[in-house]
């Protein structure tokens, strides 16, 4: 998601430098070094590996990470491209949230198979369900590579001069890393604006099969009432199958493939968490940015989550109204309503907490302090350090405004644009592809995409969306940056329902129709489309006028941003974590509850009985089955309860954001206790701001996962296949 100007941070540790007891340094401390505050690469955690010994780890650093012998880091894949899942047999069974597995549950539901709303349940290995498209990722190993990377780097070099070395560095690098790992992925990705570099050697399985999912009920109770917000009582996981060739290889889907053997699998620990016990989450955070100026901050607060929260609220009050008038739109935009709502709710809660916890006056005293400190001979380097990021955000933000609104109105706000310029090579380049042969390919691949997109497309509630956000576009572009005054039909002046329902992009017949006769005249009449031909007039517009621009600002603000990065480390007397940027962290606390605002507490659990107690208020974001509220009334908890109560959701002091949704939860020994799947309203300024008072994440407790299993569902030949301890 969008934060700032998508400026990514990315800090990894910086070196412990000058010893110094100013007030400049201890402030440093308190600001970017809480206890619990982070996410630590796991190929390097000699920063903090002695803090979590004493917050009660078991476990050698070995045992975390190893490239020599099988870890935790061998159970850990990177889900689907934005989440994370943990491997818990020996038979590649995997658990991640029911929200990262949303697309694929909905995907495979139809009125007739209502999997959103009843779940799914495979009872042996034939009645898996295929993902096409679907992959996950080991890391195979991270490797520190900065030197090569930053080989030949000077003091005073220009960016243009730094830049042209890390590309010829990394060509070098590239080419070494793929002759000694044949069948590898690799990414050379940098940290702290490139202060330091890792390579990160993957392997990629594609032959994933979803083996279960619970109800809404469970997978989704709460809604967007629930969402960022605790109490939480959602059971959000759902529970997938790696499958791989004889080999043990990865491999394109077959039904001869096999279930994939893990270097290592987590055991399931039945014991239950406690208040005070440790806890660690494991996986992918996507995004942070810490260490973010006041400039960027003030953006954020006042433009950015304003105008993003805005433009989401109506489709959202469009798409949710339709929803619950009917199980047909329901099912079509399940997943396309939990996309737009998770980042709306979470910037509101941001937007709180920032304000609340008065994050820019905190940045704008750090600044102050920095410029201070920037007046001794050992830091005068820097001096022009912040005044130069305060000029290059004040020319940014016209570009950023016009480019967040083009991605949300583009990419979240009327499907048709989007859709209708992906036929832009077919109408554009048609003659090329003649002479290729490739028309009748291009066509076919078109075919297939747009009975896709029809299988969850509404002609009406497309219609309310376009004609409810069209007005608020071009106002934002038209007083924030102007870009694109330009186009004919769609800023000038009047949008009427003429302009939606003759497209042919309204209608798959006539779409289809057209393809099936696609020629001279074709092309002639998408031209005059309403929407491809302002898709392509918003995109030209957007890539010609906005993205240049932006680009080079951004890479003159990221090599200020690498000084300013660099100073701080200098400056500071403690290594410091590394900017989220989706590769694979630990993070560690406690598990523990909190007090967020003056008079309120917040138990670190909730159980069963707060399920019924919102099921009972009718809101239908607490909707249950019959046979889950016989459950819970008649207390049939099995072996999973915990003195008479079946807990559900747990929170802690781990340090989590976007990415580690569906992150396992492990305690001192490595054990899965939970799963992780969001945080506290609160807690959503942590991608900015910490505190370690306030920020808790949320986790489902793993018996309550099970119970789903085995209690409701009934698919308990799978806890056969895993560890479970404790008992």
């Amino acid at each position: 998601m969008l934060n700032g100007f998508v400026f990514k941070l990315n800090a990894i540790t910086f070196a412990a430098m000058k010893k110094t007891t100013s007030l400049f340094i201890l402030s440093l401390i308190a600001i970017f070094s809480h206890a619990t505050e982070g996410m630590w690469i796991p190929s390097v955690l000699d920063a903090v590996y002695d803090d979590m010994k004493a917050y009660g780890l078991q476990l050698s650093k070995e045992d975390l990470y190893s490239v020599n012998h099988s870890s935790l880091k061998d159970a850990i894949v990177l889900f689907g491209g934005g989440c994370t899942g943990e491997i818990v047999s020996n038979e590649g069974l995997l658990f991640t949230n029911h929200h990262c597995g949303f697309d694929q549950i909905q995907f495979h539901s139809s009125l007739q198979h209502d999997y959103l709303k009843d779940g799914f349940w495979a009872m042996n290995s034939n009645e898996e369900l295929v993902c096409s498209g679907l992959s996950v990722v080991f890391i195979v190993r991270m490797d520190d590579v900065t030197e090569a990377m930053r080989k030949g780097i000077k003091t005073g070099m220009t960016q243009k001069e730094v830049d042209a070395l890390v590309a010829a560095n990394k060509k070098v690098l590239e080419e070494e890393y793929k002759k000694n790992n044949p069948g590898l992925g690799l990414q050379i990705k940098p940290f702290n604006y490139g202060n330091q570099y890792f390579a990160i050697v993957t392997k990629s399985y594609n032959d994933v099969r979803l083996v279960g999912a619970p109800p809404s009920a469970v997978g989704k109770f709460g809604g967007d009432t629930d969402n960022w917000v605790w109490p939480r009582h959602t059971g959000d996981f759902s529970v997938f199958r790696i499958y791989a060739d004889k080999n043990n290889e990865p491999a394109t889907y077959s039904k001869d493939n096999l279930p994939f053997k893990p270097a290592h699998f987590l055991p399931i620990n039945l014991g239950g968490t406690h208040e005070g016990d440790f806890s660690m989450v494991y996986g992918f955070p996507g995004r942070t940015d810490h260490l973010l100026t006041s400039y960027a901050v003030d953006y954020t607060m006042n433009k950015s989550n304003p105008m993003k929260i805005a433009m989401r609220d109506k489709s959202l009050n469009i798409i949710d109204a339709r929803m619950a008038a009917s199980d047909e739109v329901r099912i079509k935009y399940a997943s396309k309503q939990s996309g737009i709502a998770n980042a709306w709710k979470k910037w509101k809660g941001q937007q709180i907490g920032l304000i609340n916890f008065r994050a820019l006056d905190m940045k704008r005293k750090q600044e102050d302090e920095f410029k201070a400190k920037t007046k001794e001979q050992d830091y005068a380097q820097y001096v022009n350090v912040l005044p130069k990021l305060d000029s290059l955000y004040k020319l940014m933000e016209p570009y950023a405004v016009a480019r967040e609104s083009y991605i949300e109105y583009m990419f979240y706000g009327p499907e048709l644009f989007d859709f209708s310029y992906k036929f832009h090579d077919l109408v554009q380049n048609y003659d090329t592809l003649k002479v290729k042969g490739k028309v009748e390919e291009t066509i076919k691949a078109l075919k297939t995409e747009a009975r896709l997109f029809y299988k969850d497309f509404d002609k009406s509630v497309e219609f309310e969306i376009w004609n409810t956000l069209t007005n608020g576009f071009m106002h934002y572009n038209q007083t924030d940056a102007g870009w694109l005054n330009h186009t004919p039909p769609m800023t000038d002046g009047m949008i009427t329902g003429k302009d939606f329902y003759k497209s042919a992009f309204t209608d798959s017949t006539a779409l289809f129709k057209l393809l099936d006769s696609f020629g001279k005249k074709t092309i002639k009449t998408m031209k005059k489309d309403y929407f491809y031909a302002n898709s392509v007039l918003m995109n030209e517009a957007y890539t010609k006028k906005i993205t240049p621009r932006y680009q080079e600002l951004l890479a003159q603000i990221n090599f200020s941003m690498q000084q300013y990065t660099e100073a701080l480390g200098k400056m500071a007397t403690a290594d410091q974590w590394a900017d989220a940027n989706s590769t694979l962290r630990i993070s560690f606390g406690k598990v523990d509850g909190s007090d967020p605002r003056d008079g309120e507490h917040y138990k670190y659990f909730t159980t069963a009985d707060g399920i019924l107690d919102k099921y009972y208020t009718k809101n239908p974001d607490f909707e249950l089955n019959s046979k889950l509220v016989s459950l819970f009334e008649k207390r049939e908890y099995g072996s999973y309860a915990e003195e008479g109560e079946l807990r559900i959701c747990y929170t802690g002091s781990n340090h989590t954001t976007g990415g580690n949704s569906g992150s396992p939860a492990l305690n001192a020994k490595g054990e899965l206790t939970g799963i992780n799947f969001d945080r506290s309203w609160e807690s959503t300024m942590s991608d900015i701001t910490y505190n370690p008072d306030i920020c808790r994440n949320i986790m489902v407790d793993i018996r309550y996962v099970l119970w789903v299993i085995d209690v409701y569902a009934n698919a308990e030949y799978l806890l056969e296949e895993m560890k479970l301890v404790n008992k």
